[in-house]
């Protein structure tokens, strides 16, 4: 099942469409679980509990219900700062008893797309991708999931010449509403960042979060992708709007 999610849908629907095809493409039959929507981490970041919470059930609703109709074997998201709140369900219904074995089935259940593909295992690629790619991890991913080598991994079996910016560790500045509520900080960060990302000479940029993707290309006019419309191009589908020729 596709967390289709809120933000990326409106900020940047291909990411969501090149998972589909990326998944199909290697035998994986992809819902969208009717009823699912937003994960409520934004709202979990500002300490709006009980509406995060109301979102985490309704998603735990919609999936539970794809499982005990056809199963599911993954929960898949293409947005980490999803991930990460989607992830943790089971800590945050743990103490609701109508909901704290589901949640934690749903969070257990739950893998980052690029989990899942270094599990399928990557087709080889079907097209020359011999671009260098800076990648930035993003904090949700690196620090929250924990998940620091299988982006990297499955964009350097794919063709593509992958480097590591400096300071590779710290935050570009978009932290869920954190870009909003402290603009002058958070634009800093922004810019320490893409210094750090151009430092490498790249021919674009990929990241695993939509607001990362969009606070870092607020401020550089190198493309940045995700990481799935790479993956996707290598292996036999459309190139990534922004491309250099």
């Amino acid at each position: 099942a596709l967390l289709s999610g809120c933000a990326q849908q409106v900020l940047a629907p291909a990411i969501n469409e090149a998972t589909i095809r990326l998944l199909t493409r290697h035998g994986v039959e992809v819902v969208v679980a009717q009823g699912a929507g937003c994960c409520g981490a934004l709202n979990h970041h500002m300490g709006e509990e009980a509406s995060a919470l109301a979102l985490a059930r309704r998603n735990i609703d919609a999936w539970t219900a794809e499982i005990e109709r056809d199963g599911l074997d993954a929960v898949v998201i293409n947005a980490s700062g999803c991930g990460t709140t989607v992830k943790d369900y089971g800590f945050m219904l743990r103490d609701d008893p109508a909901y704290a074995e589901r949640a934690a089935r749903i969070a257990g259940l739950t893998r980052d797309i690029s989990e899942l593909m270094v599990g399928l295992g990557l087709r080889p690629a079907t097209r020359d991708t011999d671009l260098v790619v800076a990648y930035h991890a993003a904090c949700s991913l690196q620090h929250g999931q924990r998940i620091t080598t299988a982006p990297k991994q499955l964009l350097a079996q794919a063709g593509f010449t992958v480097k590591e910016a400096p300071e590779g560790h710290l935050c570009c500045g978009s932290a869920g509403t954190y870009n909003l509520l402290q603009p002058e900080i958070a634009s800093t960060l922004r810019d320490r960042k893409v210094a750090n990302l151009a430092s490498t000479a790249p021919d674009l940029i990929a990241a695993g979060n939509i607001g990362c993707i969009t606070q870092i290309a607020s401020g550089t006019g190198i493309p940045v992708v995700h990481t799935v419309e790479l993956l996707d191009w290598a292996t036999g589908g459309p190139p990534p709007a922004g491309l250099p020729a």
